[in-house]
């Protein structure tokens, strides 16, 4: 893809990546198993292989993208004049570190090369900026994502139960800038 281009979000892309197909399709999900003792709690994650694929909604309503958008940096992934993914951070939740709280590709540009292109350009902002560290969050649900994720080096580094709007398991992984 060469005429693929990473550039800061402007006002004028919201439409198209609002409009994006957010949703993804997947056959696993990681499953949470909470053990409780007496002065002890055990959270085991399984990839569990579901019955049928399934869709899973994106866990932000893609519809609030234009009135946020300004709130955190945000990238847009350009072919051409098209805007075809997104990627939205923070530097303000842990002190040192990137956190990246979206990352979407069109469906039919997805395994192209275009998230990974889409994390590049946050880490390389990151390192400018001073932080050691990236942080990406993904649904326990989104087990494409999450293989995705693994495949750029980043490692499984916690998860929160209720964390989305939709109170859908997040999984934090984490990897060295």
């Amino acid at each position: 893809m060469s005429s693929l281009q990473i550039r800061n979000t402007i006002s004028t892309d919201l439409a198209r990546l609002a409009a994006i197909d957010h949703s993804i399709q997947t056959e696993y999900v990681w499953q949470l198993d909470l053990r409780r003792e007496s002065a002890q709690v055990d959270a085991i994650f399984r990839e569990v292989r579901l019955p049928r694929p399934v869709k899973i909604e994106y866990p932000r309503p893609a519809a609030e993208l234009p009135d946020i958008w300004h709130l955190s940096p945000m990238f847009s992934a350009m072919l051409g004049d098209e805007a075809i993914g997104y990627i939205r951070f923070t530097e303000k939740i842990i002190p040192h570190a990137v956190w990246i709280t979206d990352l979407v590709v069109a469906r039919e540009l997805r395994m192209k090369g275009v998230a990974r292109k889409l994390v590049a350009a946050v880490q390389a902002w990151g390192a400018q900026h001073g932080f050691r560290r990236a942080i990406i969050e993904a649904q326990s649900k989104n087990h494409p994502g999450i293989r995705m994720i693994q495949k750029f080096g980043f490692e499984f580094c916690g998860y929160n139960d209720i964390y989305y709007p939709n109170r859908d398991v997040a999984l934090f992984f984490s990897r060295a800038i």
